[in-house]
């Protein structure tokens, strides 16, 4: 498992305060009625210190999914929830998928302002059994124009990574 958590600013111009992501709640809920399964990484304590708590989950095969991430900062009471502030900025945001060795895809369901994906909301479609990797990417200040990336493809998105984790997934 990795991850990286990283701030990002509002505006290039005025500094922004500092967003501590200390949860990542990743969502699936399947079209044809049944319980959700949710992949989870939690550090409250940020790097070294204390284990985080990873919960992930088994997907079916063939099968589709709506999906939706959380992105929360639990170190404070209460927690705050930094995915609607992503969501109101999400000109300058977008999540991508990653997934390794499994069979499974994703496409957007949701965009910004300019009609260009942000990927709070996906729909997931699993394929025959494998196993392997899910990693999600938040970018912040992404070149959303650039060849790709509407479709996911992180290779030339730039911008910063603002939280990086890696998942184990099966589908069986």
């Amino acid at each position: 498992m990795i991850i990286g958590i990283w701030s990002c600013e509002k505006d290039p111009q005025v500094p922004n305060e500092e967003e501590l992501i200390t949860t990542i709640v990743f969502t699936l809920t399947p079209q044809t009625g049944g319980d959700p399964v949710v992949f989870s990484f939690r550090d409250l304590d940020g790097g070294g210190g204390q284990d985080p708590v990873v919960v992930i989950g088994q997907l079916d095969t063939n099968t589709v999914y709506d999906g939706a991430i959380q992105l929360l900062n639990e170190s404070v009471v209460p927690s705050i929830d930094i995915t609607a502030e992503i969501a109101e900025e999400s000109l300058e945001h977008q999540f991508f998928y990653t997934y390794t060795d499994v069979n499974a895809s994703y496409v957007y369901t949701d965009v910004d302002a300019d009609a260009h994906p942000v990927g709070i909301t996906t729909r997931v479609t699993s394929g025959a059994s494998s196993d392997g990797q899910l990693t999600i990417v938040l970018r912040h200040l992404p070149d959303k124009a650039a060849l790709g990336v509407s479709d996911g493809d992180i290779a030339n998105a730039g911008g910063e990574t603002d939280v990086e984790v890696s998942f184990f997934l099966e589908i069986e």
